[in-house]
C-alpha cells in the first residue's frame, strides 16, 4: 500500500476534521495538535509528542535562553490533544486554533516527517 503525505478535506460544521481511514491507525495513540511555525498548525500522533516533541522541548538548552523559551511557547501555547472518533475518524479543531492558521473551512494536510502540518486550502 502506498504511503498517504497530503490530503484534503472540509472541516464540518462542528470544527471536526475527518482523517483519511488510510492514517487512522497512526493516530491511535491519540493527537496533539499546536501552532505551527507559521500560519500554520501541526498535528501529532500522541506517541510522535509524548517520544520526540516533549523530549526535545525539555532538553532543548539553557532555560534562560529567549530563543528556547520562544520554541517552548510557540509548541505550548494552544496545544490540544484529542483522540480520534473511532467510528468516524475525526477530530475537532478548536477555534483559537483555526483562527490562528486562517483555516475557515478547507484544510490541507501535508506530512512533514512525523507529524503534519495543517494549512488553509485556496479560498
Amino acid at each position: 500500500m502506498a504511503r498517504i503525505d497530503y490530503f484534503e478535506r472540509r472541516l464540518d460544521d462542528k470544527r471536526r476534521l475527518t482523517i483519511p481511514a488510510e492514517l487512522r491507525e497512526e493516530f491511535l495513540s491519540g493527537i496533539v495538535l499546536t501552532r505551527g511555525f507559521g500560519s500554520y498548525l501541526h498535528l501529532y500522533p500522541k506517541k510522535v509528542w509524548e517520544e520526540e516533541v516533549e523530549p526535545a522541548l525539555q532538553a532543548s538548552g539553557n532555560i534562560l535562553d529567549e530563543k528556547i523559551a520562544d520554541v517552548n511557547v510557540q509548541f505550548r501555547r494552544g496545544k490540544t490533544e484529542a483522540e480520534l472518533d473511532q467510528k468516524q475518524g475525526r477530530i475537532s479543531i478548536e477555534q483559537h486554533l483555526l483562527d490562528y492558521s486562517s483555516i475557515t473551512r478547507d484544510v490541507v494536510a501535508v506530512r512533514a516527517g512525523a507529524y503534519w502540518r495543517l494549512m488553509a486550502g485556496e479560498q
